[in-house]
């Protein structure tokens, strides 16, 4: 760590200092973060308090919905807070924390996308098998790789990044810490390193991408030869959402990937950049509520308690 950055800390600057597109963009963030935020808690609490869910699906939905909440909080409110202040100094020490616990969520969902589209193909394809291979060990153990997955990927990835020598000027064309902007403040190549490590992780979820492809084409395959409609209707309303968030994820994260990346990016880097640290975790709840009738039962249940709580509370 000789060749550690010199630097005492960053700029972010996402919007160049324009404080009508800052306050607007702060605006929207906040309705973005709190639309994520009651989708997940709803999602977390619904799979929580019914018994009705209280299988590994929503096993698998309530940890990725608590990912999704970690992944979006991680960026989104200190980028809220330094708009509305006009301030986007950050410390090495917070850009760090920040950096790694976005690898780490980002990885980790990764993982988690995958084990649950397994808990599909198990499933669908053995589903008289189904209980005792997807039994509590099983699903306690994918959850515990998933996170393990991602703190070992955190690790490689900030070990990596900031073991770079740092030098000019010191400002970050983003709302966070993102990885090309702060390998652009790079002095010389010693970026190889971390360039090894974004091959590796590119590998392991290009994986994972073919992972799932080939349990949703087993599923397909499976489903398609159901006899009855009811019943294909029945197993594709399991899959679909998943399938959904899958390609939203893996896709958006695709965008980021490969777009071109700017000294001084435009409104198009940040839309492409917005596409995926925001949209995933604030559509996720929509996308797993919408044709999935148990889970719209469970979240009436959770609004009319709730609904109950604050009618009663107001009276007391």
């Amino acid at each position: 760590m000789s060749n550690f950055t010199t630097m005492s800390g960053f700029l972010l600057m996402s919007f160049s200092g324009n404080v009508v597109v800052e306050m607007s963009h702060a605006s929207l963030f906040l309705v973005l973060y709190l639309l994520a935020l009651t989708g997940n808690i709803l999602i977390i609490t619904a799979a929580s308090i019914d018994h009705n869910l209280h299988s590994p699906m929503y096993f698998f939905l309530k940890h990725l919905s608590f990912l999704d909440l970690c992944y979006i909080t991680v960026t989104v409110p200190r980028s809220i807070r330094d708009s509305f202040m006009h301030s986007g100094n950050i410390s090495l020490w917070e850009c760090m924390l920040q950096y790694f616990a976005f690898t780490a969520c980002c990885s980790a969902e990764v993982a988690m996308l995958t084990v649950m589209s397994y808990d599909r193909y198990v499933a669908i394809c053995f589903p008289l098998r189904y209980e005792i291979i997807m039994d509590v060990t099983t699903c306690v153990y994918g959850v515990l790789g998933v996170w393990i997955f991602g703190v070992i990927a955190g690790v490689m990835h900030t070990a990596a990044t900031f073991s770079i020598h740092f030098c000019g000027p010191n400002i970050i064309h983003q709302f966070f810490c993102d990885v090309p902007q702060l390998l652009k403040l790079s002095c010389s190549n010693d970026y190889i390193s971390e360039l090894g490590v974004l091959a590796f992780l590119a590998v392991a979820a290009f994986l994972c991408f073919i992972f799932i492809g080939f349990s949703y084409t087993h599923i397909f395959s499976t489903v398609l030869k159901i006899p009855t409609a009811e019943g294909r209707a029945k197993a594709f309303s399991t899959c679909l959402p998943h399938l959904c968030v899958v390609t939203l994820f893996f896709s958006t994260g695709a965008f980021e990937f490969l777009k071109v990346h700017y000294d001084s990016p435009g409104g198009l880097d940040f839309l492409l950049t917005v596409l995926y640290t925001i949209l995933p975790p604030t559509l996720n709840p929509i996308i797993y509520s919408l044709r999935n009738k148990a889970m719209k039962a469970a979240l009436r249940k959770v609004l009319k308690k709730v609904k109950s709580i604050c009618f009663h509370g107001t009276h007391l």
